[in-house]
């Protein structure tokens, strides 16, 4: 196979859409969400990510988080990965990881990133269902499982666990 081949061929592969989110909670264990403009619902801090610059799944949750409240952590462990299909859209595997718990002057320092989103807030987690939208709240969902849990991430497909 020629490079120009080999270049015909990687151009004519599926595309995968990534993203990574940090999933941040209060001492009183409530989770952080973000109110984007761009979209119904609310989400975790979070976004795409740039691979064309490299940037690894934990690096985009890490930027993400400092771009939207303006916070730079660096994202604790894998919580989950989700596999999800796209009907109108290729399809996205999302990286949810754990941002920890937010002490008070923390959560008072958050800066929203002014032109993505709309507010901030701290949800208990039965009031959760009524915030995330589809398969994130099922992702949001599983991620709190490991967390509760203390088992190792979940591999998600359209936000439900795959038996393993």
């Amino acid at each position: 196979m020629t490079t120009s081949d080999y270049a015909t061929y990687i151009a004519g592969l599926p595309r995968v859409l990534a993203g990574a989110a940090s999933l941040f909670r209060d001492e009183r264990g409530r989770v952080l969400l973000v109110e984007p403009n761009y979209r119904e619902g609310w989400a975790l801090p979070g976004g795409t990510i740039e691979s064309g610059d490299g940037e690894s799944p934990r690096q985009a949750a890490r930027r993400e988080t400092a771009e939207e409240i303006g916070l730079d952590l660096a994202p604790g462990r894998l919580l989950t990965v989700d596999w999800v299909r796209g009907a109108a859209r290729p399809p996205i595997v999302a990286y949810v990881y754990d941002g920890g718990v937010l002490a008070q002057e923390q959560l008072d320092a958050i800066r929203l990133q002014d032109d993505e989103l709309l507010s901030w807030r701290l949800v208990d987690r039965a009031d959760l269902p009524g915030y995330l939208l589809g398969h994130l709240g099922l992702r949001v969902g599983a991620a709190l499982e490991v967390l509760d849990s203390g088992a190792g991430a979940a591999e998600l497909e359209d936000g439900v666990p795959v038996p393993g």
